[in-house]
């Protein structure tokens, strides 16, 4: 997304909501959060990083007030903006060393209860009338009573760009939506010749299940992790949040940690961190929100 990004975080970057407001890709993630029943959100930011989504997340100045004289809904917006507020922590990752330790940065803020973990350049569509994307992960989860990461089907040419997942589906059976799937075994960025071992029963052929990019996690996933640092466990010079996840499933395995599964859920990723995507994000969105037509 460079050069966009030397002069705006990703996070950041708009989109026309399909209430027809434009807002920063962070804000609806947010937004979800709060529909779907979490009440505390912690951003884990780059060192010096937050201070614009803190500028974001505010009350409504003086000065602003009189710009907005006249425009109720904007009020409203800042006011909701405000509330928001409350509800974010921001913890910083003091050195770019691999999404799993950025995930760790935000140990002292789970406290030791479960979390949602989600992207920051991901968000999310469901059909009409279905539970936002989040909230069926947390379903999920509370049915299964452990953790859940969230896939979605890939074709073959893509598992080199994300983790895939092998879940134990019965012979014959075809795998159900919103329904937690045992993991058998999980890879990030397999090769083709990999990537065979980890077909689950069920798929169409030359189809897997790739990470949809929610997960919600049992305070396990943060020892995982910190063993990882702790050992100088990298991947690529880098601690990767799938190495905690094969730890955490290992856990699972031995009765030692909560199950581990996958669900499939009822909606659609869109991701704005690749110009194209972000092109069919704005389109998708567009086409849901009150400007369809003009």
């Amino acid at each position: 997304m460079f050069p966009a990004t030397r002069a705006i975080q990703k996070e950041m970057l708009p989109i026309i909501d399909q209430d027809g407001l434009v807002k920063p890709t962070i804000q609806m993630i947010v937004e979800e959060c709060i529909a779907s029943g979490i009440e505390e959100i912690c951003i884990v930011v780059e060192r010096g990083g937050g201070a614009a989504f803190r500028d974001h997340f505010r009350a409504i100045t003086d000065d602003e007030l009189k710009g907005f004289s006249g425009k109720a809904w904007a009020i409203a917006e800042a006011d909701k903006l405000a509330d928001m507020a409350t509800r974010i922590s921001y913890v910083e990752q003091p050195s770019p060393e691999g999404f799993g330790h950025a995930v760790l940065q935000a140990k002292d803020f789970a406290a030791g209860e479960p979390i949602v973990l989600l992207l920051g350049d991901h968000v999310y569509t469901t059909p009409d009338g279905v539970k936002p994307c989040i909230r069926q992960a947390i379903e999920a989860a509370e049915a299964s009573g452990g953790s859940i990461t969230t896939v979605r089907l890939e074709p073959e040419a893509s598992v080199g760009v994300t983790g895939i997942v092998k879940c134990d589906v019965p012979a014959g059976e075809t795998p159900a939506l919103s329904t937690a799937l045992p993991i058998l075994k999980l890879q990030e960025k397999p090769s083709i010749d990999d990537v065979q071992s980890l077909k689950t029963n069920g798929l169409p052929d030359q189809t897997y299940l790739g990470h949809f990019g929610i997960h919600v996690f049992t305070a396990e996933i943060f020892e995982c992790l910190q063993a990882l640092v702790d050992g100088n466990v990298r991947v690529k010079n880098e601690f990767q949040l799938t190495s905690g996840q094969e730890g955490l499933l290992e856990r699972a395995k031995a009765g030692t940690a909560p199950v581990y599964s996958a669900c499939i859920l009822n909606g659609t990723r869109w991701d704005i961190g690749m110009p194209d995507e972000y092109l069919l994000t704005l389109a998708e969105f567009g086409r849901r929100g009150p400007y369809n037509n003009a």
